[in-house]
């Protein structure tokens, strides 16, 4: 029997994790450049950074409002998400309702639909129907989080749901013959187990908000503005500041670094949950 050789799976993955990372070395390189040295003979090594850029950035009163608003937006997206997807789940899965699975068809479709599809009705709910007095959902954070949901809330319900059928039914009703309350049982019997399957919707649900930027460039004026969606203002007619844009995606890596790293730990046995072994 051939054994691989430890050696050349080594250099393998060394390689590859080399050309996922370089974008992201790269756009750290473009970020501490001045803008004469931008268009120069690029250096693969790093001799005089320029910190300009970040300073900028840093203290511009607007970016870091729009900063705000994004970890606000995803945020709050994430966690309705992940708590709606929970409860829906374990209702499909616990519960006999007549039509269940259409119900988890038709629920899934609103995420197979291309965003662009849903500007304009989205638009005109958020402007003409949910309006209260002078107050409008438009360029809300709470409209942005309700429209985020919209959309992955689906996902959310299709990543969850395998894992709750992963949950042995016998549990829930060895509880209930104890005494135990639905409450408690949802609490202290379903939830351990399914925390991994819970951080993984959780990051995925948030990195997608994070990262959206259609949306928020059409629903949003000021008071919403995302980090994504101010990158636009530095692309003008008079040329496009590539390392100010170059600093803000730098910016924008810190909180999904931080997500991850906060999450890591339950991404394998998220993903690998109820996976049957041969």
């Amino acid at each position: 029997m051939n054994k691989k050789s430890p050696i050349l799976g080594l250099v393998f993955w060394t390689l590859v994790s080399l050309l996922t990372l370089f974008p992201i070395y790269w756009l750290f390189v473009i970020s501490v450049k001045p803008v004469v040295q931008l268009f120069s003979t690029p250096e693969l090594i790093l001799s005089d950074p320029f910190w300009g850029n970040y300073s900028k950035v840093w203290n511009d009163r607007l970016l870091r409002s729009y900063m705000m608003n994004s970890i606000i937006i995803s945020t709050g997206n994430a966690v309705l998400c992940t708590v709606l997807g929970f409860f829906a789940c374990y209702a499909l899965s616990r519960f006999k309702m007549a039509g269940k699975e259409s119900i988890f068809f038709w629920t899934i479709t609103n995420r197979m639909a291309p965003p662009a599809v849903f500007l304009l009705p989205l638009f005109l709910l958020m402007t003409q129907v949910y309006v209260v007095g002078d107050w409008r959902m438009l360029d809300t954070r709470i409209g942005m989080i309700l429209v985020y949901c919209t959309f992955n809330l689906p996902f959310a319900i299709w990543t969850l749901r395998p894992t709750v059928e992963g949950i042995p039914k016998e549990l829930d009703e060895a509880a209930f013959v104890d005494g135990a309350s639905s409450w408690k049982v949802i609490t202290e019997i379903v939830f351990p187990p399914f925390r991994p399957g819970l951080a993984v919707t959780l990051m995925l649900t948030w990195v997608f908000a994070w990262n959206e930027y259609l949306l928020a460039a059409t629903l949003t004026n000021f008071n919403a503005r995302t980090l994504t969606t101010g990158l636009s203002e530095y692309v003008t007619s008079t040329g496009t500041a590539w390392g100010i844009m170059a600093t803000i995606s730098v910016f924008t890596l810190f909180p999904a670094l931080i997500v991850f790293s906060l999450v890591q730990k339950h991404i394998v046995a998220g993903l690998t949950f109820g996976a049957v072994k041969g």
